[in-house]
């Protein structure tokens, strides 16, 4: 407990993570021309490109392998997602502590389709899919409930991005987003780069547009440190540096109030077991999200210092989240239920991974308090989000 402790007795102590993934929607409607046959996957191995080889509304799909000296990534440019991620236990033991699938046709056709995407335009809820900008009213689909998710129908998650190897550690993405694309203004372009150094995944998303629109992405990765499929995260700790956080209603929609996490559930400054206070049914904010489906507003400074740090029980992993986001969703998986069938014949069961998503606030484009996700044309968005791996020995 060492690194997490210590994170929690400076960082915390001084200034101081979807759902995420609930109500998911159909699966992709176009479906691959072809479903690659593979072998099982063994456990904690990288997947066959092989299976990652085929066609998506006419566009090539692949596998792309980082590898440095401490860890191991898969990447396929079918919604830019992170498919396994191999890191060393505490005992040297190669441990894949990303939920995914062993093959393209299974992204395509399983119910949930955020496993380690990239998701956008906009990451998180607008409410009721309406949102205005520059005098104008735009129109979103509701594929969650009353409200938008994570781009709508077929967001980045459900599209196939161009993809480059620029040499062993570093993966070049990119995507045109039309304009009118679900219903968002602006021809949109992305470029998502993933750079692995040591033990550290970096994500670098920067992107242009034509006209003034709405922008907010993140990476949709379901984290287990204790390996994909093992059993519940309930007793992972986990800090994050926000001494506040945004109330939804029971929609999951931000009501526009920005509490303390003081005397809550919500308290993750000195670092609990991400189990120890989830069932706290006498908490609204707990009964809306049936646990953990939450924005925290992180404290001045976390551009120096971790947003967040996990550590898994069993494998002594730790995870620590940098970001130069606003806020970071922190989801529980509160609405897995063990119908995907994911890499090496593992289930993803109910509360077995966790989501922390770096991101401006849900719902911002209808609510002026919270920190604009406006961008316009002659602007760049750029962000930076690293995840770094290490393990207690």
């Amino acid at each position: 407990m060492n690194k997490l402790l210590l994170f929690a007795s400076t960082s915390l102590a001084t200034v101081f993570f979807t759902s995420c993934g609930n109500n998911n929607p159909a699966p992709v409607a176009a479906p691959a021309d072809t479903i690659a046959k593979t072998q099982p996957l063994a456990e904690n191995q990288l997947p066959d490109p092989a299976a990652f080889r085929d066609t998506v509304d006419g566009q090539p799909t692949a596998l792309y392998i980082l590898k440095s000296k401490e860890i191991s990534v898969a990447i396929t440019n079918y919604g830019a997602r992170v498919v396994s991620l191999i890191v060393p236990d505490k005992n040297g033991k190669p441990t894949d502590v990303v939920l995914g699938y062993d093959s393209i046709g299974k992204y395509i056709h399983q119910p949930d389709t955020y496993f380690g995407a990239v998701v956008g335009r906009y990451g998180n809820r607008i409410a009721k899919g309406h949102f205005h900008l520059e005098g104008k009213e735009y129109t979103l689909a509701a594929n969650n409930g009353p409200n938008s998710l994570h781009g709508g129908k077929k967001g980045f998650d459900a599209v196939v991005w161009t993809g480059k190897q620029l040499d062993d550690s570093t993966l070049m993405l990119t995507y045109l987003s039309k304009d009118g694309e679900e219903g968002y203004p602006g021809n949109l372009r992305v470029t998502v780069f993933y750079l692995l150094q040591g033990g550290r995944l970096t994500i670098n998303y920067k992107a242009t547009t034509d006209q003034p629109t709405v922008l907010n992405l993140t990476n949709h990765s379901y984290f287990n440190l204790n390996g994909q499929g093992s059993g519940p995260i309930a007793n992972h700790q986990l800090a994050i540096n926000a001494d506040r956080y945004t109330p939804v209603d029971s929609t999951l929609i931000p009501t526009g109030r920005i509490a303390p996490v003081a005397g809550t559930p919500f308290d993750f400054r000195k670092p609990p077991a991400i189990g120890a206070r989830v069932g706290d049914t006498t908490n609204q904010q707990i009964r809306y999200g049936k646990g953990y489906d939450h924005n925290f507003v992180l404290n001045p400074g976390t551009r120096k210092g971790p947003a967040a740090i996990v550590q898994g029980d069993q494998s002594g992993i730790v995870l620590a989240v940098l970001t130069d986001q606003p806020g970071i969703q922190f989801y529980g998986g509160n609405f897995m239920t063990g119908t995907n069938p994911l890499k090496a014949g593992k289930t993803d069961a109910w509360r077995s991974a966790f989501c922390l998503e770096t991101q401006h606030f849900p719902d911002s484009p209808n609510e002026p308090s919270f920190p604009s996700t406006e961008l316009k044309p002659g602007h760049t968005y750029h962000s930076v989000t690293t995840f770094t791996l290490t393990a207690e020995k």
